[in-house]
């Protein structure tokens, strides 16, 4: 059995905050496997690199022989949680969010070990919770304990409207708490609110509370915003080796080890190691090269990996990029800058007009893929490798 000093180190990584770390060390302690909860709310039918972050570290409490309980929110989708946006999400009808549900199982379960963990949706309760038991449940806070959620405050402070369903979610999140006994519950650290609203609500229940463990969001390929399809700024799991591969060799060096952090299982050490090389002047691209092909083999197997690595190598070495790419960082005034202008202003053409002959002439790539639009724009935080020709190219990020 692992010690209680040992797992508290495993859980500490990469960590935002335990709460209460005093009794979680107990409950380790009592020596029986924690019963833990981290709840997905199938709101679109991919998962990305960003719901990974929670999925990993529940894979490292799984290791440590504790009960993994993967939570659907196939009730809690169709109420709609704003996360942290200050406005109404539309709820999903139940048939957006089965279709949804049915392609996490194959997904997750490509980190998680399918033998050992519980996959419960929350609707195999809250659909027996009648009418009756949902006001009981709401009765149990107050509107004023509602509106200490930041989204809700800031939304009332600005005279958004609030809908009275928004204040049934995080009840329902904490519900959840006392139907699976959960001992632990893991979420985003946009998800406090409603991970402690599921420690109020298992004492009103008469049940011990459960621990807290928040985890940072991860930002998306942009290097800016939380990743989001929505934002276009994510890399789902279930895309292409070659597609997952180019996107994280495309993010910047700085959110390189953002990731690696975050999403890669080596060790402490290992990655302190890799750290000092680049600082010795080892090149990052080798580090880059290493994080894209752990996270493809993880998801898609090693062979896939070897030959997304292969691939990417061999379209570098057709494109003629140096190995050694100059990066270039430019100012946006607004949100972005245009291709012509990212052309010009990183020294890769004389002019505007000699950029669109170029682009007319299909004679740029962005990432490795040729572009002709004029209008196709580069978002600030975004990084690309962008190329006039086969000898001019340049590691471009957008301040």
């Amino acid at each position: 059995m692992t010690s209680v000093d040992q797992q508290m180190e495993i859980i500490r990584r990469g960590a935002d905050e335990i709460l209460i770390e005093s009794e979680l060390r107990e409950k380790l302690a009592s020596g029986r496997p924690l019963r833990v909860k981290a709840g997905f709310d199938p709101t679109a039918p991919d998962l990305h690199l960003g719901h990974t972050v929670l999925i990993n570290k529940l894979r490292q409490l799984q290791d440590l022989g504790h009960e993994i309980v993967f939570l659907i929110g196939d009730f809690t989708g169709m109420i709609g949680d704003p996360s942290g946006k200050n406005a109404t999400r539309p709820p999903l009808t139940r048939d957006e969010v089965a279709r949804n549900a049915a392609t996490y199982g194959d997904q997750v379960f490509r980190i998680l070990d399918r033998t050992r963990t519980e996959v419960r949706f929350n609707s195999e309760w809250m659909d027996r919770l009648d009418a009756a038991g949902l006001i009981r449940l709401a009765a149990t806070h107050t509107v004023a304990r509602m509106l200490e959620r930041d989204d809700f405050s800031r939304r009332y402070r600005g005279n958004q409207s609030i809908a009275i369903h928004e204040f049934l979610y995080p009840l329902v999140q904490g519900y959840d708490s006392v139907a699976l006994n959960a001992d632990l519950e893991l979420g985003g650290t946009d998800q406090k609110f409603n991970l402690l609203m599921g420690r109020e609500v298992q004492k009103h229940f008469g049940q011990p509370p459960q621990c807290i463990l928040t985890m940072p969001l991860l930002e998306g390929t942009d290097g800016v915003n939380k990743m989001s399809k929505s934002l276009g700024n994510y890399v789902g799991i279930n895309e292409p080796p070659g597609e997952i591969f180019g996107k994280l060799m495309s993010i910047s060096d700085e959110l390189m080890w953002r990731y690696i952090a975050l999403l890669s299982f080596a060790s402490p050490r290992e990655i302190a190691q890799k750290r000092q090389a680049v600082a010795r002047g080892a090149n990052p691209r080798d580090v880059k090269v290493a994080l894209a092909r752990e996270l493809v083999a993880r998801f898609h197997g090693s062979t896939a990996a070897a030959a997304a690595l292969a691939d990417f190598e061999a379209r570098f070495r057709r494109d003629e990029i140096p190995a050694d790419l100059p990066e270039v960082s430019l100012a946006a005034r607004g949100g972005g800058l245009s291709i012509l202008q990212v052309l010009k202003q990183a020294g890769l053409c004389a002019s505007t007009s000699d950029a669109q002959r170029l682009l007319e002439q299909g004679g740029v790539r962005v990432n490795g893929e040729r572009v002709s639009d004029r209008s196709l724009k580069l978002n600030r935080g975004e990084r690309a490798v962008v190329q006039v020709g086969r000898r001019r190219a340049a590691g471009v990020t957008i301040t």
